[in-house]
């Protein structure tokens, strides 16, 4: 990552340390156990100007599409609120547009919520970057055996799929 895509993930996890001592200080769905911490944000393979990681907060765990800068992105980014599906290394997810003032607009997809299961911050941490090796570990082909074609009598009159002998 570059330094001012490295600048916007730090601008996500100060904006939500802040929520947390803020807005959600006395919220009782939040583990004291668990901290706001950025894991893991990469470019994006589409569209290229969006980073993705996990964000982790005591509240709770999502995966998050960020645009590398404040302005970039608007056509590629939900409104506030609406729901569509994104495709994340070989695996599809329901995103959801949410917007901060000072961040921009974004786009999340719950993992956990609420975080209770957690015992502490790093089984969290663990957690995400797990979420994530999994996420962009390319998929493997699954092979499918080969199946015999049944011979044409067979299938026209439902017999199996083996030729049956006639036995004399």
């Amino acid at each position: 990552m570059n330094d001012a895509q490295q600048r916007r993930v730090a601008a996500l996890e100060q904006l939500f340390t802040e929520i947390s001592c803020t807005r959600m200080q006395h919220v009782p769905v939040q583990n004291p156990a668990v901290r706001v911490q950025a894991i893991g944000f990469v470019p994006d393979t589409e569209p290229m100007d969006m980073l993705l990681g996990v964000l982790v907060t005591p509240w709770f765990m999502n995966l998050v599409r960020l645009p590398s800068r404040v302005s970039s992105a608007a056509d590629h980014l939900l409104a506030i609120g609406k729901k569509a599906r994104r495709t994340v290394g070989h695996e599809s997810f329901e995103f959801i547009g949410a917007c901060e003032p000072g961040l921009g607009a974004f786009e999340v997809c719950s993992l956990f919520s609420p975080m209770f299961e957690f015992a502490n911050h790093a089984a969290a941490a663990d957690t995400a970057n797990e979420i994530l090796n999994l996420l962009r570990t390319p998929a493997k082909p699954v092979a499918i055996p080969p199946q015999p074609l049944p011979n044409r009598r067979g299938f026209l009159f439902g017999r199996s799929i083996e030729p049956t002998r006639v036995q004399a």
